[in-house]
């Protein structure tokens, strides 16, 4: 059941995993991920987009490891 939307707007891109009720949010700078009551992901929310997927492109093409800020 994985949906994915982008905000033009917002330049964020929503990756929802599964319909669980989203019990706590874990927030990792430009990446927040929220969690259900059994600390199931349920929800990504990466802001800054397309600079997060283009470096992580770069980083995959480059064969290096991908250290998210």
């Amino acid at each position: 059941m994985t949906k994915v939307k982008y905000s033009k707007d917002a330049d964020a891109l929503i990756i929802e995993l599964s319909d669980k009720k989203i019990d706590y949010a874990d927030d990792k700078g430009k990446i927040i991920i929220h969690y259900t009551v059994d600390d199931e992901p349920v929800l990504l929310e990466i802001f800054d987009a397309k600079e997060f997927l283009l470096n992580s492109l770069s980083s995959m093409i480059k064969d290096e490891e991908i250290v998210m800020q």
